[in-house]
């Protein structure tokens, strides 16, 4: 681990779910001297030793470059999820926003890039065995959102070749809950009018069990500290997974919720989330879904032996959190955060 003090980090997409987390575990960092944080909209939520700045790294006219200039260390997390009726939107911004992004780091001389991945980005994989960081990472290609972070692995693959004086480090966690991001991930895949009180596990009386929906989960917060980690890390490199047992199926979450699992062909519940999404009832498309059910498990060894990283939180009760939270509205002072009960 570096021993170096007063680090200064700058952050893309610091107001969201990830975002938040990780300038709030920097900002309490004895290494770290300052926190920039990069968004659309610069939020009120105000942690120590942190400064905004309201940039869109979709747009062209954004100056990376100088908004980079000086730090030690860049953590990519802007991502837009929708529309997902329009994949060109996202694309701008995911994938030549994170082109910009990459291109910035190296124009400004910046020794380390920590990109967020994700398990999306693995190609289909096995249920009943866990995969290492080398499963090839090509995607599911009808899900925009495993589609770009696929693209981005490549474009890293020619970034690193090219400016190998940058340390370049690839996260890829498993999905990330928390309790603060209940209200934006409700609006992000059910929809802004799901109300929130559904989630009481005495309204579900059976558990949908789709074959091959066995996924897993890690606390935001986990997830967080393994990019704090990273930042500081000098032998640091690559891709490194990141996870909490156990993996989530319908017998798991039968269990935490006390329903009983029912067994639903996919092609029912397939069905049934098309129309829903084809009708802009539902904004997580039917693409993702499948793209859900042939995700692989994932190894975390690599993240244990060579970050020292270990999660605190167990899937199931990041689970428990996150539908305590999406019960009361939780949320946080940042505009994708906001916290809103519905119904």
């Amino acid at each position: 681990m570096s021993s170096a003090v007063g680090s200064r980090v700058v952050v893309t997409g610091a107001t969201g779910n990830v975002g938040t987390s990780v300038v709030r575990l920097l900002s309490e960092d004895p290494g770290i001297k300052s926190v920039r944080g990069l968004a659309r909209r610069t939020p009120a939520w105000s942690p120590p030793m942190t400064e905004w700045a309201a940039v869109d790294i979709a747009s062209e006219e954004a100056n990376l470059a100088e908004r980079f200039e000086g730090a030690d260390a860049v953590i990519h997390l802007a991502w837009a999820f929708q529309p997902t009726h329009d994949p060109a939107v996202t694309w701008r911004t995911n994938v030549l926003g994170g082109i910009r992004v990459f291109e910035a780091v190296a124009a400004a001389r910046v020794p380390v890039l920590v990109h967020a991945s994700s398990v999306g980005a693995y190609s289909p994989g096995p249920k009943d065995r866990a995969v290492d960081e080398s499963w090839p990472t090509h995607g599911w290609p009808d899900a925009a959102y495993c589609r770009e972070k696929a693209y981005l692995e490549r474009t890293l693959d020619v970034f690193e070749r090219d400016h190998p004086e940058v340390r370049v480090v690839r996260m890829r966690p498993a999905f990330l809950f928390k309790w603060q991001s209940a209200s934006e991930q409700r609006r992000i895949f059910g929809g802004r009018f799901l109300p929130g009180p559904l989630a009481r596990p005495e309204l579900l009386p059976f558990l949908p069990d789709v074959p091959g929906l066995r996924v897993q989960a890690l606390h935001t917060d986990d997830a967080a500290e393994a990019y704090r980690l990273a930042v500081h890390a000098d032998s640091a490199r690559g891709a490194f997974n990141l996870a909490a047992d156990p993996p989530l199926d319908a017998a798991v979450l039968g269990e935490l919720l006390g329903s009983r699992p029912v067994r639903l062909p996919r092609t029912a519940a397939r069905s049934a989330i098309a129309a829903a999404w084809g009708l802009h009832l539902l904004p997580a498309s039917p693409h993702l879904f499948d793209a859900v059910l042939r995700l692989p498990l994932m190894d975390c060894g690599r993240a244990r032996t060579e970050l020292g990283w270990q999660p605190r939180h167990t899937a199931t009760e990041v689970l428990q959190e996150f539908l305590d939270g999406l019960q009361k509205g939780a949320g946080m002072d940042t505009e994708p955060m906001r916290g809103r009960k519905v119904g």
